[in-house]
């Protein structure tokens, strides 16, 4: 499916499940929009707590480093307006509460275009399918329909003065069958400065570069592009 033109896009929201989980799938192309004047922000469901064994930092300090180390890589690429909704890391689950949340999230940012993980399992990168990434996905698509638009659902969110929004279009990452490509070759080192703000993941891999470039040139000869080039994948959802 053909996105909407990002010329019609005034805002984006992007919902994950951890920290550094927009940084991996979606960044470049955040960056792209950043570049063209469209406001993104991120609703970010758990602080990444159970993340970063090798790196020697105790459980107990995680969701603040995490939680730092997520606003440096934002600012990498222009992202400051950040939201963590502090659910427990490795335990999210598509539950009344989590869509709640992330309705008033989208009430509140009134985005036009949402980026989500996806809510089914991909075989071929089971890596990209932690029970997280996929309960985070669950519930904002249920948030995005039908619940952030209807005036009768939570109706104390518009006690609150959170009005209902309908979300024009989604952008899923990690989809198994994407249908829509990005080219990041001009911002890919904006990608990989962002990546590497998350000091507590990525310092130990002496390879990520490699790997986050064979990610992008793969992405890039399933869309047709040049050799050399780099690309982001996504499956485009109309929701409006």
């Amino acid at each position: 499916m053909e996105p909407i033109a990002d010329s019609e896009i005034k805002k984006v929201l992007v919902v994950i499940a951890h920290p550094d989980d927009s940084d991996f799938g979606a960044s470049g192309t955040i960056a792209t929009w950043i570049n063209q004047g469209i406001h993104v922000s991120y609703c970010i469901c758990t602080n990444g707590d159970q993340g970063g064994e090798e790196s020697g930092i105790s459980v107990e300090e995680m969701p603040q480093v995490r939680q730092r180390e997520q606003r440096a890589a934002g600012a990498a690429i222009g992202v400051t307006d950040i939201t963590f909704l502090n659910y427990r890391d490795g335990w999210l689950e598509p539950t009344i509460g989590l869509r709640k949340d992330i309705v008033r999230a989208i009430r509140i940012a009134q985005p036009d275009r949402m980026v989500i993980q996806s809510p089914e399992r991909n075989w071929d990168r089971i890596g990209a399918s932690h029970p997280d990434h996929l309960a985070a996905g669950e519930s904002a698509i249920q948030a995005v329909y039908p619940d952030a638009r209807n005036p009768f659902a939570f109706p104390d969110l518009m006690d609150a003065g959170h009005q209902p929004w309908r979300v024009k279009e989604v952008w899923v990452m990690s989809h198994a069958q994407p249908d829509h490509f990005v080219d990041i070759t001009d911002v890919f080192h904006h990608k990989m400065a962002a990546l590497h703000s998350h000091v507590s993941q990525t310092a130990h891999n002496k390879e990520l570069e490699n790997m986050v470039r064979s990610w992008g040139e793969r992405n890039a000869r399933l869309a047709g592009l040049p050799e050399g080039h780099l690309a982001e994948a996504f499956k485009i959802v109309n929701t409006n």
